[in-house]
């Protein structure tokens, strides 16, 4: 992985073997980041895509491996009042099967890149975006007080 800093708004390239939100997390610890939002594209080899199920209050996964074109990921990442980060992250992804094309997307657990992964991660400016637990969903969500 590598990334620069460009007026406050960092550009990641996320290498072979490399998984996404870690690597996106990672920067943002390293450099006191506490909340932003980001968007990419990339060449991927496998994903672990989840939906969330209202009635049994959990997550299903369904995990993908292949050539994955990563047509688009979004997300936000937040802090909690502890400072643990979190993300939340949506990816769609087409790919070949048994000859096919397919196309897969929804909420990410993790992505791991084939060839490259390229980020924009952009920080809040001006105050921090912090996560609020929900008990209703047993999610967290945005908390938008004045930070």
């Amino acid at each position: 992985m590598d990334y620069q800093n460009y007026n406050g708004i960092f550009y990641i390239r996320v290498d072979k073997n490399e998984e996404i939100i870690q690597s996106i997390l990672d920067i943002c610890k390293k450099e006191g980041i506490m909340s932003a939002v980001f968007s990419g594209i990339g060449g991927c080899s496998e994903a672990e895509i989840q939906t969330f199920i209202p009635e049994s209050g959990a997550f299903e996964t369904e995990h993908i491996k292949g050539m994955l074109e990563l047509i688009s990921v979004n997300g936000n990442v937040v802090t909690d009042d502890e400072n643990n980060y979190f993300h939340h992250t949506h990816a769609f992804f087409t790919y070949k099967e048994n000859g096919k094309h397919k196309a897969a997307g929804g909420h990410i657990k993790s992505i791991t890149v084939l060839y490259t992964a390229e980020i924009e991660l952009r920080p809040v400016i001006g105050g921090t975006i912090k996560r609020k637990y929900d008990p209703e969903t047993g999610t967290g969500f945005w908390d938008l007080k004045n930070y």
